[in-house]
């Protein structure tokens, strides 16, 4: 039985760090469901979902199979494969009247405060660089960065092989605005767990289409964020993961 002091304290801290949101002072409208894409870029179309044929696989077997992957074969990805990972990793079902968006993962208060950032280097029919994955309209933008960008993420993920030698490595981006609004400080908590969700919806389906995977949190913070031309603050890099074909 918890002792009052033990109540007391469990009280105090319930909602530690919470305080009043913006969303609860109403003195913020609340953040766009997504960032705007840039000026000038077209959007380039994804398979659809819908129609995507992947091989069967038992989630039990998937599950059993997972393992981290660090060294893959130079085989590279379809456009289907690399569609079907977007879609089983932060794909929208559809957007709620509220507005929210609905994802095949889950997210505190439905937040979804990420933005999905591609270093592609070996997927067909998509020539080598940074994109970013459009959810809402399933598609990429092609941010046309450095040359020389999958040394610069390689060597902010401390000069992993398995970044510079994948077929492609996701970079999630944290939107903090998009999970404080609701939640205020204590969003960060939130962001870190939502991240997990994704990654490991991740390893799942790269099960499913001979791949494999490799989470990467050992990275340099500033490093990655100047890569991405990121602020580090309203906008970080948060897990990363390398993924390529599987001997």
């Amino acid at each position: 039985m918890t002792n009052p002091i033990g109540r007391e304290f469990m009280e105090m801290s319930k909602y530690k760090n919470m305080g009043p949101t913006e969303e609860q002072q109403g003195i913020i409208p609340q953040p766009p469901l997504e960032l705007p894409y840039p000026t000038g870029k077209p959007l380039i179309s994804l398979p659809a979902p819908a129609g995507l044929k992947m091989p069967a696989m038992d989630l039990r077997e998937a599950v059993e199979r997972r393992v981290t992957l660090r060294k893959y074969i130079e085989t590279p990805l379809s456009l289907d494969e690399l569609s079907y990972l977007l879609w089983m990793t932060q794909g929208v079902k559809r957007i709620t009247k509220r507005p929210a968006t609905l994802r095949l993962v889950p997210s505190a208060g439905a937040r979804h405060a990420f933005e999905t950032y591609l270093l592609a280097n070996l997927v067909e029919g998509l020539a080598p660089g940074l994109y970013r994955f459009a959810a809402s309209q399933h598609a990429l933008v092609n941010l046309e960065f450095a040359a020389d960008i999958n040394e610069q993420i390689t060597h902010a993920c401390t000069d992993q092989n398995q970044v510079r030698n994948s077929a492609v490595t996701f970079i999630w981006v944290a939107v903090t605005e998009r999970m404080t609004w609701r939640y205020s400080q204590r969003g960060y908590r939130y962001l870190h767990l939502d991240a997990g969700h994704v990654c490991q919806n991740l390893y799942l389906a790269a099960e499913q289409i001979g791949c494999g995977v490799c989470a990467i949190a050992a990275f340099d913070d500033d490093l990655l964020n100047a890569a991405l031309k990121l602020d580090g603050e309203s906008l970080f890099a948060i897990y990363v993961a390398s993924l390529g074909k599987r001997n």
